[in-house]
């Protein structure tokens, strides 16, 4: 076996299937929990939901959102929503290189570069070129096939059952 406790790898958390967002979270608390620093950097997200409200009180976990309060409509891109995403990039790729941080979280960065928000390329560049002791994690739906294969981790959430169907809308402290 290779010791790559010093390494950090990548993740992928993808699918239509409910908590990607929370899994990611969840592995920011355990980095935390041992040590380190992580930073959640929020792509096409805006307000804040439970997680972010609960981060401000957890010492060494910080939380950037780069979206604005309203959905994303992938027909009617914006170019404030252009702005945004490149921001967020820009704040991920020197945080992956700074080393400060054991976990960088890109959350929703999938739907970014599935929208056409961000190239994909410039994603993976920034990935490739993060400090080596750093984990990331990318989440959202409709990963491309280039994040599988740049993943050491890929796990895909599937959706079976949710309320939503049924004609129950989100519920604050559960879904957001």
């Amino acid at each position: 076996m290779i010791n790559m406790s010093s390494m950090g790898l990548v993740h992928l958390y993808t699918g239509d299937g409910k908590g990607k967002t929370t899994a990611a979270f969840g592995l920011a608390l355990r980095v935390i929990g041992r040590g380190g620093k992580a930073l959640i950097i929020q792509f096409l997200k805006g307000s804040p939901s439970g997680e972010v409200l609960a981060t401000r009180m957890i010492p060494n976990l910080e939380v950037k959102q780069f979206g604005t309060n309203k959905f994303v409509d992938p027909e009617n891109l914006t170019p404030e929503d252009y702005a945004r995403a490149r921001q967020g990039l820009e704040a991920a790729t020197e945080a992956l290189k700074s080393g400060e941080y054991r976990l960088v979280v890109l959350d929703e960065i999938n739907v970014a570069v599935s929208f056409g928000l961000l190239p994909e390329e410039t994603v993976i560049d920034a990935i490739k070129h993060r400090d080596k002791g750093t984990e990331v994690v990318l989440t959202g739906r409709n990963a491309p096939k280039s994040f599988f294969e740049l993943a050491d981790y890929v796990t895909e959430f599937k959706e079976i059952k949710h309320p939503f169907s049924r004609g129950i809308l989100a519920r604050e402290g559960i879904e957001y």
